[in-house]
């Protein structure tokens, strides 16, 4: 399935929720709808911010990605566990959008992804920015990972709905 798909997708699935059920947070240390909507939307915007530094880059990058990377790609998507991120990078997503402003932030984002979508593979591959856990990745790759980040959280939405 592509990123923009995907991104069009959780749109469609933003439409059938309440205010209150997108802002609902089940019990302590579980997110809310809406703040999984603000985490995939938020996390693919700063990979999308990769993806255009790649592009402006001038000089390449020998150097590759982690254990932890190739795995990742190799299995083209995260395992089917929770991630946990240290606490000083697992700050609570915002839980203030409204339907509205999420439904336009997720139309902003499906633009963005399709407007790198044709560019992406005439990027040069050694053209690469640092991720902190899967090493160096050039722009085909920060752009895939969008569509693989955004994935793993279909399991976190139908969790979420179940308590609804």
């Amino acid at each position: 399935m592509s990123g923009i798909k995907l991104i069009q997708d959780f749109q469609k699935d933003l439409s059938k929720y309440s205010p209150e059920q997108l802002k609902y947070i089940p019990k302590e240390g579980v997110w809310s709808l809406g703040q999984m909507y603000d985490h995939i939307i938020l996390v693919a915007h700063e990979y999308l911010d990769n993806v255009e530094v790649c592009a402006g880059l001038k000089e390449e990058q020998p150097l590759g990605k982690t254990a932890a990377g190739e795995q990742l790609f190799r299995a083209g998507g995260f395992p089917p566990v929770k991630i946990r991120l240290p606490d000083e990078m697992n700050a609570p997503p915002n839980n203030t959008d409204t339907k509205g402003e999420l439904d336009s932030r997720l139309d902003a984002l499906a633009e963005r992804l399709a407007s790198w979508e044709p560019k992406v593979n005439s990027i040069h591959p050694n053209l690469k920015v640092e991720h902190g856990g899967f090493g160096w990745l050039n722009a085909k790759e920060w752009y895939a990972l969008v569509e693989m980040h955004s994935r793993h959280h279909l399991r976190q939405q139908k969790e979420l709905e179940g308590y609804l």
